[in-house]
């Protein structure tokens, strides 16, 4: 099966965090969605930020490994990572993403 992990992260920053992904092979594709303002409380103080979300497709086998990479790519110290299973995926997409995020022989 496929999940989609969401991930919030500074505009500057995410075109490196899905190159790193994919490089990686643990995400078959990562859609930058720019123009995102989140709010949230940080060290007692509301935050407002600019930021881009990312929309990180892989499967399921692949979504620690996925996380893991996240964490150690992502300039956030408590990035969000929040896993989407998808109960239904186009049979073609699907195969597509497992053959991405294996090796090739």
């Amino acid at each position: 099966m496929l999940s989609v992990i969401l991930s919030s992260c500074p505009p500057g920053q995410a075109q490196a965090i899905a190159d790193a992904l994919i490089e990686r092979r643990v995400a078959a594709c990562v859609s930058a969605l720019p123009g995102a303002l989140s709010t949230y409380r940080w060290q007692g103080a509301i935050q407002r930020d600019g930021e881009t979300i990312l929309l990180i497709k892989t499967t399921t086998d692949q979504v620690e490994p996925c996380m893991q990479a996240l964490r150690e790519v992502h300039p956030y110290s408590v990035p969000e990572m929040v896993e989407i299973p998808a109960n239904r995926v186009w049979e073609a997409y699907l195969h597509w993403a497992v053959a991405e995020t294996r090796m090739p022989n």
